[in-house]
């Protein structure tokens, strides 16, 4: 499991991997397993002769299939580190042990592949040093061939990508040429043995299995350029690149072994790489074949450790992202340095190079390798319903082939190197245990990211100096080694010295790559990243930046001077700025103000532009700065201020006034929704007696018709009283008085229930309502005013409602919006008939009538519409309805602010729309639009 703190740190706050490889330098990674052919073809020669053309074609068929699987994979997987490995991790997903000992596996292969090559390049140096009569401790080229690319890697993937590209392709080219040129001499020259051989020798099961699970060390390792898809900044290209990786893997690895097979035939030579490869090359190359020939295994050797400190990093970090191994290992530089990741590789290479078994160390990183491959070709059985995989049964059947290559080949170089092949991801995986559980800062997320969070401030008052020493230093050292070993090739009679030479140039290449990584190159990349940052300060600044010289001729103008002058910089560029800014007074720049202010036509509108001018003395001439700054709406802003004042005090007065209207409306709220509780109670209270009043007066009517039905003739006070108090009619009319009270009860309970809705105090929030209860409340409450008087007619309310369903709003709000309208129209109705004015023309034998419209149209817009049949408002009055304190009505009886704060509701609140429509004469109709689901706005 993973440490909390480990996970959310390296998830979220910590720098990922940036794109910052081109497609070219990831390309030439890919390039480094057919390099590598060339350590790898001797020992299966000296095996199996040429008979191993039968095991390179399968291998070579099954390597080309990986390439393009692993491209489908990659576009899959755009944002993966590390390549193949960590694809199969995705396939493996439900399978983390074997998907994490998959990557693993994979990664000591190439970790073993380092310590190879530092022992070959050392065995290599040795015996040409020897031949010169000089000797160097074994210990020394060790661990300086084991740290040299290092060295490089540490400082950053520029630098080492660079390099690599920079010797991969002369080296490429030369092994083309070779297998091309040595397949044409061996078809078409007068003196070669044959293309064919004369006889072909058996070759048994076992043998095969044993190369072939061999070989696939170089044919299933041409995907590499895979790993740097996630910093390549065209990752498509980078991938397109497997597809020429696989179809070079024919003419190289099958058509250079042909070529080795044919022409070093002496037995003599065995294994050894630089004789059998020069006996190969001798034919056609001639004397330049020993030198050649060196500079292809040098190349592969150090080609292939750069690969190695730039590939496994790649792959534990990815390892680390997916959550597989320690968050530490998921630590890189913003310059790509993946420091936790490239110190476990140096100290997996470091336990390689104790060991120094060549051919133990190459068995046991092969076995790793190979099962890598065959839980890739696993997982593609698993996930074989899923779109990346391309050849489901066929990765099925190579995966059962290599089951039987693991068992029977692994078995042939030895049961104890197999046992330790398949132990060895387990040991690495117990290492990262103890990282995870050790408490040492180092294994920490959070150490890594408190140290790459201070910035370092290196100041160097001359680096100049640094500069120049390091160069003598390195010109005195290539002259005294270059003399020493002048003198020495000078004493040895014996070809080769061109050898030595080789792998001297390369090593030292390497070598002063390494120090100018820790010397001159950061000051480089700092001058470098500050250019880019000027320059990209000057591209993006918004204000106009212009470089004049010391007559004032514009000699460089950034992009955004084409927005003060409407001309292109270049056309700027050669100008005097005065033929731009004329309030110029002099010619010369030292001349101008510091700062002032020019007022310029652009784009049809005047602008007033700061102009700031400053000298920048350069080494051998004098330049000036001028940034201009658009102070144009600052000018306006500043002038609309000094004459704002009274507006907004006006404005003030207004605020003022409608928090005033708000807090009243609010208070009547509240004491409409007190009122209506405190009636609701005794209303509930004489509502709830009145039908048990009802039926114990009918109980004692019921009696008093009993004592007459029995007592015909009572006493002469009874009958004197009965008279008195008309005892029939009692009987008759009390009846008629309980339910007329009842009446009165309910009439009285639906008020309150009117007011208690309207008041709407628990619905101050949003929610849905049903509009037409809020308008039939609300009528309940006008109800008083729209009954006949003594003065005017009975007001008509005509419902047209439409199907709404609950609607989202203030409620509350609302309401008061249709208690405005409505009143409004009331007014207005009530005014035309005490003028007079209903009674004559049109109106005649029209009644006063309100209309009332809602409906929800197809874009989930609910209308309200209120209008009335009065004589409508004049067309120059409509456009000041809304505007707060402006009213039709006369003084004391309207406050100009109903209207205003109902259009305040419905467009601010509810983001709807409130207009009026009328003509005189016409009626006066306010149309409410709001949507049907605030939220979804």
């Amino acid at each position: 499991m993973l440490h909390t703190n480990h996970s959310s740190l390296g998830q979220s706050s910590y720098p990922r991997l940036t794109r910052s490889l081109s497609a070219v330098e990831s390309w030439g990674f890919g390039l480094t397993a057919h390099i590598s052919w060339t350590a790898l073809v001797p020992a299966i020669h000296a095996a199996l002769g040429v008979q191993a053309i039968f095991v390179w074609i399968p291998a070579v068929i099954f390597g080309m299939l990986l390439n393009y699987q692993v491209k489908r994979l990659g576009m899959h997987f755009m944002n993966v580190a590390g390549g193949t490995p960590n694809y199969a991790t995705k396939l493996l997903q439900n399978y983390p042990g074997l998907a994490r000992y998959a990557v693993i596996g994979y990664l000591l292969n190439w970790v073993s592949y380092l310590s190879v090559n530092t022992i070959v390049l050392r065995d290599l140096i040795k015996v040409n040093l020897e031949a010169l009569g000089v000797t160097c401790p074994d210990i020394f080229l060790d661990i300086g061939f084991t740290l040299l690319p290092f060295i490089v890697a540490f400082s950053g993937t520029r630098a080492l990508s660079i390099l690599h590209l920079f010797f991969v392709i002369p080296a490429f080219g030369l092994l083309i040429t070779f297998c091309v040129q040595g397949l044409g001499w061996l078809a078409f020259s007068p003196v070669s043995p044959g293309f064919f051989p004369s006889s072909w020798s058996s070759l048994s099961f076992v043998d095969w299995a044993k190369w072939f699970f061999f070989v696939t060390y170089a044919t299933y390792s041409c995907e590499t350029a895979s790993s740097f898809v996630a910093d390549s900044r065209h990752p498509t290209k980078t991938l397109r690149f497997l597809d020429i990786a696989a179809w070079m893997m024919p003419p190289i690895f099958i058509g250079g072994s042909w070529i080795v097979m044919r022409l070093a035939t002496n037995p003599d030579f065995k294994d050894n790489a630089f004789l059998n490869l020069v006996a190969a090359s001798q034919p056609f190359w001639g004397r330049f074949a020993g030198v050649s020939v060196s500079f292809l295994l040098v190349a592969a050797c150090l080609l292939g450790s750069a690969t190695v400190v730039s590939n496994c990093p790649r792959i534990l970090y990815q390892l680390a992202l997916d959550n597989h191994i320690s968050p530490v290992f998921s630590v890189v530089s913003r310059r790509g340095v993946f420091a936790p990741a490239l110190m476990l590789t140096l100290v997996l290479c470091l336990i390689y190079l104790i060991w120094g078994d060549v051919a133990r160390i190459v068995a046991v990183g092969n076995i790793g390798w190979f099962v890598s491959f065959m839980l890739l070709h696993l997982g593609l059985w698993l996930g074989r319903d899923r779109s990346e995989v391309l050849f489901p049964r066929l990765s099925l059947g190579i995966l059962l082939l290599e089951v039987v290559v693991l068992v029977v080949g692994g078995l042939a170089w030895g049961w104890l190197n197999l046992l330790i092949g398949l132990l060895s991801p387990i040991g690495v995986m117990a290492i990262d245990a103890v990282i995870r559980r050790v408490n040492f800062p180092p294994f920490h997320l959070s150490w890594w990211m408190r140290r790459h969070r201070k910035r370092p401030v290196v100041i160097i008052k001359d680096s100049v100096i640094i500069q120049v020493s390091i160069l003598i230093f390195l010109l005195c050292s290539a002259v005294g080694v270059g003399w020493l070993f002048g003198v020495k090739l000078n004493k040895v009679a014996t070809a080769g010295g061109e050898n030595i030479f080789v792998v001297l140039l390369m090593s030292v290449a390497f070598v002063g790559v390494a120090i100018a990584c820790w010397t001159s190159l950061p000051q480089v990349v700092a001058i470098a990243e500050a250019r880019e940052a000027a320059e990209h300060l000057f591209t993006v600044a918004q204000d106009g930046i212009l470089v004049v010289d010391d007559q004032g001729i514009i000699r460089q103008a950034n992009p955004a001077t084409e927005s003060f002058f409407g001309v292109t910089p270049s056309e700027l560029r050669g100008n005097h700025l005065k033929k731009w800014l004329p309030a110029l007074v002099y010619e010369y720049p030292e001349e101008w103000k510091k700062r002032s202010e020019q007022t310029i036509l652009g784009n049809g509108k005047n602008k007033i532009l700061e102009v700031s001018i400053s000298d920048r003395p350069h080494q051998d001439f004098q330049e000036y700065v001028v940034i201009l700054h658009d102070i144009t709406q600052r000018k306006q802003a500043e002038q609309i201020l000094r004459y704002s004042e009274a507006q907004l005090r006006q404005e003030a007065k207004q605020l003022a006034s409608q928090l005033v209207h708000s807090e009243k409306m609010s208070s009547l709220g509240q004491l409409v929704a007190g009122v209506a509780h405190e009636i609701n109670n005794p209303v509930n209270f004489i509502s709830g007696n009145i039908t048990y009043a009802n039926q114990y007066i009918q109980d004692l009517l019921r009696l008093v018709q009993l004592y007459q039905q029995n007592y015909p003739n009572p006493v002469t006070e009874i009958q004197k009283e009965t008279e008195a108090i008309d005892l029939d009619f009692l009987i008759a009319d009390l009846p008629n008085l309980l339910t007329s009270m009842k009446v009165g009860a309910e009439r009285i309970t639906e008020i309150v229930l009117s007011l208690r809705n309207f008041s709407r105090l628990d619905e101050a929030e949003m929610k849905a309502v049903n509009i037409h209860e809020g308008i039939d409340n609300t009528l309940m409450i006008l109800e008083h005013r729209l009954k006949p008087k003594s003065n005017y007619q009975t007001i008509e309310i005509i419902k047209e409602y439409g199907d709404l369903p609950l609607v989202e709003c203030y409620a509350g709000q609302l309401n008061q919006v249709f208690m405005n309208l409505l009143a409004n129209a009331i007014d207005a109705l009530e005014e035309v008939v005490i003028n007079g004015e209903w009674g004559a023309g049109e109106k005649a034998l029209l009644t006063p009538q309100i209309r009332i419209y809602t409906k929800l149209t197809n874009e989930n817009q609910v209308v309200i519409c209120i209008g009335d049949n009065g004589i409508g408002i004049p067309e120059k009055l409509q456009k000041q309805l809304f505007e707060p304190f402006f009213t039709t009505k006369p003084v004391g009886k309207g406050t100009g602010l109903g209207l205003s704060i109902s259009y305040q509701i419905i467009t601010q609140k509810h983001q709807g729309t409130l207009e009026c429509i009328s003509a005189p004469g016409q009626g006066t109709e306010f149309v409410i639009v709001i949507p049907l689901n605030q939220q979804a706005i």
